[in-house]
């Protein structure tokens, strides 16, 4: 079946033509590109993509379809998508539907072109930037006339966008076989998979909405709090951030990951920034500057914390030190306090879609809250 004529324009004016994919009509959201060969599901699931079209650089996408194990939420998180060749057949024991069926029936707007090398080339060259797909009826519109409607739509910086995806109300996931610790997890776009790896090593994680109050987290008397990854512009998320004091004043061990990482770097007073294109995949090198150690790590972020690397530093909590740092851009990724049990990480150590080399933090974790106790 020959699919409908389809167009991708950049807010600087860069058009890419092709087919739709998945559902047809419009959408827009920030241009990013994601560099993983596998775990096309995870990705398209994972809510820190909110309000991003994501292209993948992998050439063929949705050759083992879609399942009912994999995903990292309840549904199609991504503003819109877009892939060189959409696989033909899905083929795979674990397969339940096909990518493209997946996207359809959740009205996720995608396209498939023949220039996704060139595309991710421009982003590197001139960063991530406002973006529209549009298919079908929409593309008979002229360019000129579809480009004003991507420059009218609003930036990423400034877009406070964890409460829109978080859980609304509390909920529990048990721990798996002896409960050893009780664990407050504010969701500020968190991974199925998260809790999972907390639960698998005997925490009872209580998933929290992203706007919980320290009295509220607090009141749950937990032996440690995480804060998950999320969407948007960290500077926006003053609530997380005075949470997040909150559980330091009152000692408690704290885990970060990712925008967790950037609420950390803010409560000890850093500041954060949005960096050039930014960092998603499943290969990003990062070394641990104390042990010299190197991970290859699954990552998701638009942002950074601006911190000192050049060795510890003051905060309100104590000296604090960057504890990781990105091989490739060596922007921060890890930070650590060194007089009270709180670090966090700027990448996904719970392994979904992987690689497995950072899950090693969920036992650190598990380490100071016993040491806590």
């Amino acid at each position: 079946m020959t699919q409908p004529p389809a167009v991708l324009i950049l807010e600087d004016g860069r058009v890419f033509r092709g087919v739709a994919y998945g559902a047809e009509g419009t959408t827009f959201g920030e241009m990013v590109f994601n560099t993983g060969m596998t775990g096309y599901q995870e990705t398209l699931t994972d809510p820190s993509y909110a309000r991003q079209i994501v292209a993948m650089t992998a050439p063929h996408i949705g050759n083992t379809g879609v399942n009912d194990e994999d995903p990292e939420s309840g549904r199609i998180q991504v503003a819109g998508y877009v892939v060189r060749e959409p696989a033909r057949v899905a083929s795979n024991w674990r397969a339940t539907g096909s990518l493209g069926s997946a996207l359809r029936d959740q009205g996720v707007v995608g396209i498939a072109i023949p220039g996704t090398r060139a595309l991710t080339r421009h982003l590197r060259d001139r960063g991530a930037m406002r973006a529209g797909i549009f298919s079908g009826a929409a593309v008979e519109a002229g360019v000129d006339e579809l480009l004003q409607q991507v420059l009218a739509t609003p930036s990423m910086e400034g877009a406070d966008l964890a409460p829109e995806v978080a859980t609304q109300e509390p909920y529990v996931v048990p721990a798996i076989g002896e409960k050893r610790f009780t664990v407050a997890a504010i969701d500020l776009g968190i991974k199925g998979m998260t809790p999972h790896r907390m639960a698998e090593r005997g925490c009872e994680v209580h998933v929290l909405p992203a706007k919980t109050t320290a009295e509220q987290i607090l009141a749950l008397n937990p032996d440690g709090v995480f804060f998950s990854n999320g969407p948007g512009d960290p500077a926006t998320a003053d609530y997380a951030v005075e949470a997040l004091r909150g559980v330091l004043d009152a000692g408690k061990p704290f885990f970060g990951i990712c925008f967790g990482n950037q609420i950390f770097g803010r409560a000890l007073g850093l500041g954060t920034y949005k960096l050039r294109f930014g960092h998603r995949g499943i290969n990003q090198p990062v070394q641990d500057r104390r042990t010299g150690k190197v991970d290859v790590s699954a990552h998701n972020h638009g942002f950074a914390v601006d911190a000192p690397t050049d060795g510890p530093f003051d905060t309100p909590y104590g000296r604090a030190e960057v504890s990781h740092v990105n091989l490739n851009d060596n922007c921060v990724e890890g930070l650590r306090l060194l007089d009270r049990p709180a670090f966090s990480v700027q990448y996904h150590p719970e392994a979904a879609a992987g690689p497995h080399d950072a899950t090693g933090l969920f036992d650190h974790f598990i380490e100071i809250m016993g040491s806590g106790r």
